[in-house]
């Protein structure tokens, strides 16, 4: 009820919305005097700031249309190669010269943690120029039937497998924040099973594979609290009259009631700044706020089952480090992998997964051999400085680079570039 209670406050609220918009354009149109002044400038700004602070985001666009290869432009074309109910693999196809040697096939697996695949934006545009890049794009799970079945944590390893078979061989695998762990069962079990289709390499990126090590106030509060606290407070039925309607969720509301409760102050500083600026009629900066937040403020719901799964196997019994997770019964045993080169990422100021998490799974994955793993820790990022930002691809893209690189074809081929292994 909880959830339907929000659905109705937000439709009554429509009409106050299209109300504080036509003020927008009254107090901000050209042609009225009362625009040049500064009351009519607080009044546009004030019913714009009510407008942004009450409306729903929709899911975002990558629009990246273009990039620059070997020094020249060329086209994007973002195309959908494989589809499950609950993703979709999106390939962005450069427009490449006939005869060109192959780039390596990058896939980046998303987090499925609140926010659209769009949050990585940043991270796909900086890997085009080096990349055939592909892309999970999770589905919003309250836009899914309840008749197209369930999704948890073993369905998400069983769709990065098939990911990687759609793929084939030569593929690289980049696991962003969350996906860390499902990545690495995945890896681990293909190595189990002798699947020959391995990716070539692995890059694990701000990810909780042991979430004892350094522990963040996300993961006390995880540990805390317990699988059943969340279960009672914060999975609810989607509403009518989405397409998964009566399906369990734990939804983006909620999630994104969490993400700025922890930073509170700075989206409140934020939204006084962004006031002040239409004001001013400081447009740039304006339009910096709007971008993040048209991209911070969509979130997605989440399947109960895909939460409470991770949640319990990762942040509260550390199933992973402590040799006890299992995929359909089946063991997952990170030692197994030997033939997946491991390149994992941390940012010094990451207050998501603390540093050492992800350094974690090279201590875990004791059957690779040294010549085949890197660790990097890059200075003075937070946790989205890790995939995104002027670091980012300043200093971070260049190691994957040349990491993936290096290890083309598997590991004959690898001979580990020496700087990818310093901190620096």
């Amino acid at each position: 009820m909880f959830y339907q209670l929000y659905e109705m406050n937000h439709a009554a609220l429509q009409p106050v919305r299209a109300y504080a918009d036509a003020m927008r354009m009254l107090y901000s149109n050209p042609f009225n005097p009362v625009s040049h002044t500064p009351f009519g400038r607080s009044v546009a700004a004030a019913a714009e700031l009510f407008e942004r602070t009450t409306r729903r985001y929709g899911k975002p666009r990558f629009g990246l249309d273009g990039a620059v290869v070997d020094g020249k432009p060329v086209a994007v074309q973002e195309k959908t190669v494989w589809e499950r109910p609950f993703c979709k693999l999106l390939h962005f196809e450069r427009d490449l010269p006939k005869g060109r040697r192959p780039d390596p096939k990058l896939l980046i697996v998303a987090p499925l943690s609140g926010h659209y695949a769009t949050l990585l934006r940043g991270t796909v545009e900086a890997m085009l120029p080096h990349a055939d890049v592909h892309i999970t794009d999770w589905v919003d799970a309250r836009m899914v039937p309840v008749s197209k079945g369930r999704f948890d944590l073993d369905d998400y390893i069983d769709y990065v497998i098939e990911m990687l078979h759609e793929l084939g061989p030569d593929t690289h695998v980049m696991a962003v924040c969350q996906p860390s762990v499902p990545v690495l069962a995945a890896v681990a079990l293909m190595e189990t099973r002798g699947d020959p289709v391995l990716p070539a390499t692995m890059t694990l990126m701000g990810g909780p594979i042991d979430t004892r090590r350094n522990p963040t106030a996300v993961n006390v509060l995880a540990e805390e609290k317990g699988t059943e606290w969340f279960r009672e407070n914060v999975i609810m039925p989607a509403p009518w009259p989405a397409p998964g309607f009566g399906r369990e969720v734990y939804p983006g509301f909620l999630q994104l009631s969490g993400f700025m409760s922890m930073n509170l102050d700075r989206h409140i500083i934020a939204h006084k700044d962004f006031f002040m600026y239409l004001v001013k009629e400081d447009g740039d900066s304006a339009e910096k706020h709007r971008d993040f937040y048209d991209e911070y403020l969509a979130v997605m719901d989440m399947t109960a089952e895909f939460y409470l799964q991770t949640v319990e196997t990762v942040f509260v019994r550390h199933a992973l480090p402590r040799g006890e997770m299992t995929h359909r019964g089946t063991p997952v045993d990170p030692a197994a992998i030997r033939n997946v080169a491991l390149l994992t990422v941390e940012g010094e100021n990451d207050d998501i997964s603390g540093l050492g998490q992800t350094r974690a799974a090279q201590d875990l994955c004791t059957g690779i051999p040294a010549d085949m793993k890197a660790h990097y820790m890059q200075p003075s990022v937070g946790h989205y400085g890790v995939f995104n930002g002027s670091r980012f691809r300043s200093r971070i893209v260049p190691r994957i680079v040349d990491f993936i690189a290096a290890h083309r074809g598997g590991p004959v081929a690898a001979v580990a570039p020496r700087r990818v292994n310093g901190s620096r």
